[in-house]
């Protein structure tokens, strides 16, 4: 039987026409633990699935249909699916599937009924097919599957509150520079142009569609590796998924290593492209054995990343590709709502002689069209004109489209969001308002520091102490990441979100910026760019040349972080005796001091008949007409307390301090 061997979930999927959701719950309720529709399965597991979907279906009608001596007549269209020609038998698309997988054919249901499929399903049911030229119903059955019909049927609720629908997934390109990223994106580009048949690429703008299986996938096409590992991280913010690519010839670099760390911070999904399999000295494995060293574990060794072999020089395994970043967009479920406000990012930017100043924009949410009036962090304008990835003129731009703007009256800067305003003195308004809080602030917005950082500690949470850890060389970077990490415990955690050996680089800043974490560097110092970038995004670079020294601040640190211990200490006990009232002070305890003392910034509980009734701080503190720090025991004084005059003769204050004791580790 073909399905002896093993077989991914969406593949089975495929086969049996139905959706990945479905088929996973299937297995689900049948026991079978897989991760995602990307799992592998046995051709035993399989079977169960079939079998499973298959009984509810109508039970004895397969039977009822293969027990006669003579053969049914069914009438179908010449264009017929399988999924089509089943229901007019009465059986199962996942019985007739079945049934063609037993005799040799590896086909779908979505699949058009040849002779030779009714060849086997004319045998396997005992039916003879009629058929029907140019059948209508089909026609109609297949604007049912998600082709016309509804795609008309959508925009009709615009009006209505929540009116998502599918978008395309937004994906991100990184790796190493000499790994073949350039490369696989002139791949995908340039193959997309041949098959849209659109003669090539005249205009760059940031971002492309390329189409795989009918569906549309965004590509941001972020600049290199290492000059702009800013727009990177932006990049990183904004889109859906990450291909990291990975040479098989090389392995993971530090520079793969940093991209991974910039992912894992932004909470993006990751597919690994391992390129330059199609080389002598490939090897596939051992790249996916570094990379589960670092946490990204291939599912097919029980992980959740999905690993494609691919040579972007050839052009192998990119179809591979394509299709396995569409399995992964399907599990995130991406909606828009383009009925919704519009709004984006900018991805590109720049100054046109012709044209003036030109944005490239990802609409995120809603429809953009000439004529709206959009407003950015740094610009505003009306657009004057709409130009697709290709460089053609467009009317609108829906959720995950790239756009090209025409119409601002600056140019704004990459990474900066942009929302669609009624007027345009509106914009305006905003806009002047925006510079001049901008220019009040003067300084850049304070990020974590290891003396203020539990001041950013939440309720109820564990503070975390993120650092970006740097090292002369691997040896000291081994050592001092594993000493800072031991210092985490159950109330304060250490998170290094990335370690590297070299210069603190402008890419390290913007990581920590994004991770709103500390740079520690050890034997070495930031470069001019690196110095420039942490004064303006306020983040905190320390540099240390004695291993000892730095953990002994990060210790300190996070000693800071831990709660301090909270201690009363009793001061003294206060009667009251008698009570003035004065007409604009209110009411005034005439009071003696019977133990201790009693302190103007002191508390003091209001004791009667051994019941606490309230506890505060004082307001005012004499002794006879002056103003008093404190009285000792054994002389009389006036207090009034803050928010409460209901005391009587007779009461008791203690008097007390709450003192922080702070902890160490």
């Amino acid at each position: 039987m073909p399905l002896n061997n093993r077989i991914r979930v969406y593949e089975l999927a495929k086969m049996l026409g139905k959706s990945n959701k479905d088929l996973m719950k299937v297995l689900q309720d049948l026991g079978v633990e897989v991760k995602t529709h990307m799992s592998s399965i046995d051709g035993e597991t399989a079977q169960l699935v079939e079998d499973a979907l298959s009984s509810p279906a109508g039970g004895a009608k397969p039977e009822a249909g293969t027990g006669g001596d003579g053969r049914r007549t069914v009438e179908i269209g010449e264009r017929a699916t399988i999924k089509a020609a089943a229901e007019k038998i009465g059986v199962s698309s996942a019985e007739a599937v079945k049934a063609l997988m037993k005799a040799g054919l590896m086909v779908p249901a979505t699949a058009s009924v040849d002779a030779k499929v009714r060849e086997v399903l004319s045998g396997a049911f005992g039916v003879e097919f009629v058929l029907r030229p140019e059948e209508k119903p089909e026609a109609e059955g297949k604007g049912e599957a998600g082709k016309g019909p509804k795609r008309d049927a959508k925009p009709k609720p615009a009006g209505q509150p929540a009116v998502l629908t599918e978008r395309p997934p937004i994906v991100t390109v990184m790796g190493h520079v000499d790994h073949g990223k350039t490369t696989l994106l002139d791949q995908i580009r340039h193959a997309n142009v041949t098959a849209q048949e659109a003669g090539g690429i005249t205009q760059h703008i940031g971002a492309y569609i390329v189409t795989h299986d009918k569906k549309p996938i965004v590509f941001l096409d972020t600049p290199g590796h290492e000059a702009f590992t800013a727009m990177r991280a932006r990049g990183a913010s904004v889109t859906d998924i990450v291909i990291l690519v990975v040479a098989a010839d090389d392995g993971v670099m530090p520079q793969t290593r940093e991209a991974i760390d910039h992912v894992k911070a932004a909470k993006v999904p990751i597919v690994v492209a391992v390129n330059k399999v199609d080389k002598p000295t490939a090897k596939p494995d051992r790249v996916r054995q570094q990379l589960s060293d670092v946490g990204l574990v291939p599912e097919e060794w029980g992980g959740d990343v999905v690993m494609v072999d691919v040579s972007a020089k050839t052009g192998d395994g990119i179809p591979q590709l394509l299709e396995m970043v569409l399995l992964v967009a399907e599990m995130q479920e991406l909606k828009g709502n383009p009925g919704a406000s519009p709004s984006g990012v900018v991805v590109e930017a720049q100054l046109d002689k012709g044209k003036g100043p030109v944005a490239t924009v990802i609409v995120q949410q809603g429809t953009l069209q000439r004529g709206d009036i959009v407003l950015f962090g740094s610009a505003w304008g009306k657009v004057r004109a709409l130009f697709d990835w290709a460089g053609k003129p467009i009317k609108k731009a829906g959720p995950s489209i790239p756009a090209e703007i025409l119409g601002l009256d600056e140019v704004p800067q990459p990474g900066e969001t942009f929302t669609v305003v009624k007027s345009e003195r509106e914009a305006r308004s905003a806009l002047a308002d925006s510079r001049a809080r901008e220019r009040d602030a003067g300084a850049p917005s304070k990020r974590a520091s290891l003396e203020d950082l539990y001041a950013q500690m939440q309720a109820g949470q564990i503070p975390q102490l993120s650092l970006v850890v740097k090292c002369d060389v691997q040896g000291s970077l081994e050592a001092l990441a594993a000493s800072l990490e031991k210092l985490a415990t159950n109330e304060v955690g250490v998170t290094i979100v990335h370690r590297g050996v070299g210069r603190i680089a402008e890419s390290d800043v913007m990581l920590a910026s994004t991770s709103n974490a500390v740079i520690v560097g050890f034997n070495v110092r930031p470069d001019a760019n690196a110095r420039r970038a942490a004064e303006v995004s306020g983040v905190e670079i320390r540099t240390y040349n004695i291993i000892y020294d730095v953990i002994d601040d990060v210790k300190a640190a996070m000693s800071g972080l831990l709660k301090p211990n909270l201690r009363e200490e009793r001061l003294g006990e206060v009667e009251i005796r008698e009570i003035f009232k004065i007409p604009k002070a209110g009411k005034i305890a005439g009071c003696h001091v019977m133990q201790g003392l009693v302190r103007r910034n002191a508390r003091v509980r209001v004791v009667r008949a051994g019941i606490v009734i309230w506890d505060g701080g004082i307001a005012t503190l004499r002794h006879f007409k002056d103003e008093a720090r404190e009285v000792k025991a054994g002389f009389d004084c006036g207090i009034a307390l803050e928010g409460f005059q209901d005391f009587e003769v007779g009461d008791v204050l203690e008097v007390y301090e709450v003192v922080e004791e702070k902890r160490s580790l």
